[in-house]
């Protein structure tokens, strides 16, 4: 059986690391090479860092760490990519076939689209045609309406689409989608814990690797969802924005409980 993969996720807003919650607050963090410089030290499984910016603009601010304020999400990603010692998954704002291969040709070796993949029912097919369905992860996020329902939303979680989250993880996997990262809107920056019941609907209803996010607090979040879901992969923000949560001991405590991950 593959290794479980545990994976760090970096939220970037206008070229800064933020902290999300529920996505709509948010808290900068610093500079994305300072954060990945620990993820490195770490041997972190992979990595991913997702765009969440509103605005096209992308300004790093300080450079007392040797690195040159970026004007431009691809500068950023070269910087990034040159110093990744890990698989690098980069995505956020990708609406076109163009945008996803810029990102790839600069460094990424597989892009997340989500809401591009919803306004542009090619999309997915361009990028898996032209670079193979493993080079291509979908982001679904997801969010509970009043009577406990599960929803899609797009646009940042602005907009809700008329799928189901299982109707719309079969539609990407078959439009070639290689890999589902799913989030979870309302666990967001919670620390309440992953929802397992979504992450069970999504994994039980497609044939591709599903990649859990949303709502880690502690170690113990990361064996829930190994132990009662077979996601491929979980995903965590927040939690590894904090040094005393480092990720190698976050691994330690996985082996330790019987958890199916990668040891250091």
């Amino acid at each position: 059986m593959l290794k479980r993969r545990l994976i760090p996720v970096l939220f970037l807003k206008n070229g800064l690391v933020v902290r999300s919650q529920e996505f709509v607050d948010f808290r900068e963090f610093g500079n994305p090479l300072g954060q990945l410089e620990r993820l490195n030290d770490w041997q972190a499984d992979e990595l991913i860092y997702i765009d969440i910016s509103r605005e096209a603009f992308y300004d790093l601010k300080r450079d007392d760490h040797k690195v040159a304020s970026r004007n431009s999400v691809i500068d950023i990603l070269r910087d990034i990519s040159t110093r990744s010692f890990m698989p690098l998954t980069f995505g956020g704002r990708i609406f076109q076939f163009e945008q996803a291969a810029a990102f790839i040709r600069n460094g990424a070796d597989k892009v997340i689209v989500n809401s591009g993949a919803y306004h542009k029912e090619s999309l997915i097919g361009e990028i898996a045609t032209y670079f193979g369905s493993q080079c291509v992860v979908v982001g679904i996020d997801v969010k509970k309406d009043v009577t406990g329902k599960h929803e899609v939303f797009v646009d940042q979680g602005k907009t809700k689409i008329s799928y189901s989250p299982v109707e719309w993880a079969r539609i990407v996997e078959d439009r070639g989608a290689g890999e589902i990262f799913l989030n979870s809107i309302d666990r967001d920056g919670t620390a309440s814990g992953y929802d397992i019941d979504a992450i069970n609907a999504i994994v039980e209803a497609v044939h591709i690797p599903v990649i859990a996010c949303g709502g880690a607090g502690m170690f113990e979040h990361f064996e829930e969802v190994y132990k009662k879901t077979n996601a491929s992969a979980v995903a965590a923000g927040n939690i590894f924005n904090f040094t005393e949560n480092a990720y190698v001991r976050a691994k330690k405590q996985l082996v330790q409980g019987e958890c199916n991950v990668r040891s250091h």
